[in-house]
């Protein structure tokens, strides 16, 4: 007998519930983790670039989309992008923040998870998986033209990443008689009406919602918080997305995250139905009375 209660402490990744990485059981495990995350990646970006819909479809969503956003009063991207398109230097800014911070926030979650919440990192990883999936499919059915790409006039936005110093092509997306991208512009850009969803908002909030609960000081809580309001603004001041993009970027997160835990679920069941057939199999046979 003991002299006391004894209490232990389990942290929520050790409680057994849920796997963590194979790759953590080998050294060097993360290579392959890395390698395997690129590829997906890859397949991805390949994806979405064969789901390049027709002009008159994008165009005729983004009719649709700028319909929707006037009769809920949230038609403002003409009204956020015009106020700074005199100001070089701070367009250019939100030019490099929009192809730099996209990738730089998953890429330190996905890592940070790993080494500090491994089970943690398989549902994330999940989700994010499965957000590409969902993505492409959407990028097939809805194409949309982002208001950068919407004739002028009427609708008067300005390619920011043609007219300011970015990163990447700093030219304009060229288009054959018919309104299709030339190829030229389709190997620069990729597919020119993958709009809806915006990826920017839904890997934001992927990454803040990833890493939250590793997150213990205040003004990184803060500076957390406050990352995908700055990526509405870059993706509506650059005109690379409709603010309702950001909504569909939170949609298919919800998506991504409820089937990866519908996997989980899944992966339960069968390791209880392994372990009760296991038990079942080595259980030493009863003796008559």
């Amino acid at each position: 007998m003991t002299d006391g209660p004894v209490t232990l402490t389990i942290a929520p990744d050790d409680l057994g519930a849920r796997p963590t990485p194979r790759t953590k059981r080998i050294r060097f495990g993360w290579v392959i983790e890395t390698a395997g995350f690129v590829a997906v990646y890859q397949l991805y970006d390949w994806l979405r670039t064969q789901a390049t819909g027709s002009f008159a479809s994008a165009l005729a969503h983004a009719k649709d989309i700028v319909s929707a956003e006037k009769f809920l009063g949230i038609y403002w991207e003409h009204g956020i992008q015009h106020p700074f398109l005199n100001a070089d230097w701070f367009m250019a800014f939100w030019n490099i923040y929009y192809g730099t911070i996209h990738f730089v926030m998953p890429a330190v979650a996905l890592v940070w998870m790993y080494r500090r919440a491994p089970a943690r990192y398989v549902r994330w990883r999940n989700t994010l998986i499965i957000m590409f999936g969902l993505a492409c499919v959407t990028f097939a059915v809805y194409p949309l033209n982002p208001p950068r790409l919407m004739p002028n006039p009427p609708y008067h936005f300005v390619d920011t990443s043609a007219k300011y110093f970015n990163f990447g092509p700093q030219t304009k997306s060229e288009f054959n008689a018919d309104g299709s991208p030339t190829q030229k512009t389709v190997e620069q850009f990729g597919n020119p009406y993958a709009a809806m969803p915006s990826f920017h908002v839904g890997w934001s909030t992927w990454s803040v919602l990833a890493i939250w609960p590793l997150t213990r000081r205040r003004w990184a809580k803060l500076l957390l918080a406050l990352y995908p309001l700055t990526i509405i603004f870059c993706i509506v001041v650059t005109a690379n997305h409709w603010i309702l993009d950001a909504v569909g970027g939170w949609i298919v997160l919800g998506l991504g995250y409820a089937a990866a835990l519908g996997l989980e679920a899944v992966g339960r069941a069968v390791r209880g139905g392994n372990a009760r057939a296991a038990g079942a199999g080595t259980a030493a046979p009863r003796s008559g009375a």
